[in-house]
C-alpha cells in the first residue's frame, strides 16, 4: 500500500469519519493470529467464486499488479468446483509466482493459520454462517452485502465481531463515495438544522427479467461438482434446482430481492450521513408488475422512521429506470447527493444564516477504495469505512420493509430488546 495520494486520501477521510463520531474499533496486534512484520505481505482468501466473488478476485490481483496493495492472494474457496477451477486459473495466471489454493470446503481455507483474512462473497443467506466461522477463526473479514438476510442473523454476527479482534467490513462500495463523509460532517455542524426526512433510489429496467442474466451451466452435477446441501446450508434440504443455484436473488426465501441487493447500496451511505439512529418503524410495498415469474417482487417502496423521528422514503425498481433524487432535507438546508458533489442549498427563512455549499467529489473508483480501505484497516488494526454496527442497522429497515411487503403490515423494532413485531 504505497500509493502517497491514496495513503493520504484514506487517512483523511479516516480522520473525518472519526470526528464525525464513529467509535474506532479496540484491536490488538498482539492477539492477531499471524503475527505480522514490517516487510511481510498480507496472506489473503476467498470464500464464494460466483460472479461477485470472482470479480473480486480480478480485482485484487488487478490492484496488486498496479502496487496499490501489498498482499497475496493464497487460497479459494467454492462449493463449485467450475467456479472455483475458473477463478483459480484467473488468480494463479494474475499472480505468477504465488501459490493459489483451491477448496470445496471453506472450513478447510479457515483452518490454514498462514490466511490472515478472507473475503466472503456467497448467497445472503449463508453471510453470518460464513463470517462467524471466519472470525472464529481468527480472520479478518470483508463481507459482501448486505450484511444478513435476516436481523436476527445481523445481530449474532454483531455479537461476534464486538466480542473479537477482528477487522470487519460490510461491502457496501457507495460508503467509499466523500459526498457522504462531506454531508455526514456538514450535518454534524449543524449546517441544515435538524434533519426531517431524507429520499434514495435503485431504479433499472429488464425485459428478460431482473437476475436471468446469471447462466446455468450444463456442467453442474450436484453430488459431483456441485454441493448442493452445503450451499443451501440451513434452508435446505430440497431437490436440485439451478436456477435457484444460480438466480437466488429471485426467490424470496434466499433473498429479499430488490431491497437486499440493489437498495442497500443507497441507504447505507445516507445512513451513515445521517449517522442515524436505529429504525423503530417500518413499512414496505411490493408488487409484481412485469416479471411475474419472480418471486420478490419488481417493484418496491418503503417507509423507515428513526429513533429520532427522521423519515427515510426508499424506491426499487426493475421495471422502470426513473428513481428519486438522493437528499437528506433539513429544517435550514437541503443536501442534494444525487451527483457527484455533496451540494446544499439553505432554506428560504435561512439565507442569512448559511451560505450554499458545494463540495466537489474527490474522485475514486468507489468499490476498489472499499477494497483498499478494508486491506489498509487489516495493517493497520482499525475500523474500516462500513462497519458492523451500520450493517446491522442496515438490515433491520431491510429486514422489517420484507416483512412489511408479505405481511401487510407495518413492523416496529425495540433496540432495546433487539425484537421486532408486525404492528
Amino acid at each position: 500500500m504505497t500509493d502517497p495520494s491514496r495513503r493520504k486520501f484514506l487517512h483523511s477521510a479516516a480522520a473525518g469519519a472519526t470526528a464525525a463520531g464513529i467509535a474506532s474499533t479496540s484491536v490488538k496486534a498482539s492477539t492477531y493470529r499471524r503475527i505480522l512484520g514490517a516487510s511481510d505481505r498480507i496472506r489473503m482468501g476467498v470464500i464464494g467464486t460466483g460472479g461477485m466473488g470472482t470479480g473480486h478476485v480480478n480485482a485484487f490481483c488487478d490492484l496488486k499488479s498496479k502496487s496499490k496493495v501489498e498482499y497475496d492472494l493464497v487460497a479459494l474457496a467454492d462449493v463449485c468446483q467450475p467456479r472455483l477451477d475458473n477463478a483459480l486459473n484467473a488468480a494463479r495466471v494474475k499472480q505468477e509466482s504465488v501459490q493459489v489454493d483451491g477448496y470445496r470446503r471453506y472450513h478447510d481455507l479457515l483452518a490454514r493459520d498462514d490466511v490472515d483474512c478472507v473475503l466472503i462473497a456467497t448467497p445472503e443467506h449463508q453471510h453470518h454462517i460464513n463470517a462467524m466461522d471466519a472470525i472464529r477463526a481468527g480472520k479478518d473479514v470483508y463481507l459482501e452485502k448486505p450484511m444478513t438476510l435476516r436481523v436476527e442473523h445481523a445481530f449474532q454476527l454483531r455479537e461476534v465481531v464486538k466480542n473479537s479482534d477482528r477487522v470487519f467490513c460490510v461491502g457496501t462500495q457507495k460508503m467509499a463515495l466523500s459526498k457522504f463523509r462531506d454531508a455526514r460532517r456538514l450535518i454534524a455542524e449543524g449546517e441544515i438544522g435538524k434533519p426531517i426526512w431524507s429520499q434514495t433510489s435503485y431504479c433499472r429496467n429488464s425485459n428478460t427479467g431482473e437476475w436471468n442474466y446469471y447462466g446455468l451451466d450444463p456442467k453442474w452435477k450436484p453430488g459431483e461438482n456441485v454441493d448442493w446441501n452445503e450451499w443451501l446450508g440451513w434452508l435446505g434440504p430440497r431437490e436440485w434446482d439451478p436456477k435457484l443455484y444460480a438466480r437466488w436473488r429471485r426467490y424470496r426465501e434466499f433473498s429479499t430481492g430488490i431491497v437486499g441487493d440493489l437498495l442497500v447500496h443507497q441507504m447505507t451511505p445516507v445512513m451513515f450521513a445521517l449517522d442515524s439512529a436505529w429504525p423503530v418503524r417500518v413499512t414496505g410495498h411490493g408488487f409484481h408488475h412485469i416479471d411475474k415469474e419472480m418471486e420478490n417482487h419488481d417493484q418496491v417502496n418503503m417507509t423507515v422512521q428513526f429513533e429520532d423521528g427522521h423519515t427515510m422514503i426508499v424506491a426499487g425498481s426493475t421495471c422502470n429506470e426513473i428513481g428519486l433524487e438522493t437528499m437528506i432535507r433539513g429544517h435550514e438546508g437541503t443536501i442534494y447527493l444525487n451527483g457527484s458533489n455533496c451540494k446544499i442549498q439553505p432554506e428560504r427563512l435561512y439565507v442569512d444564516d448559511h451560505e450554499p455549499i458545494d463540495i466537489p467529489a474527490r474522485p475514486v473508483q468507489d468499490q476498489n477504495m472499499l477494497r483498499m480501505d478494508w486491506m489498509e484497516a487489516v495493517s493497520e488494526r482499525r475500523e474500516p469505512f462500513s462497519s458492523v454496527e451500520l450493517g446491522t442497522k442496515v438490515v433491520v429497515a431491510v429486514d422489517l420493509a420484507t416483512k412489511s411487503m408479505w405481511s401487510g403490515k407495518a413492523w416496529a423494532f425495540d433496540p432495546k430488546t433487539q425484537k421486532a413485531r408486525p404492528v
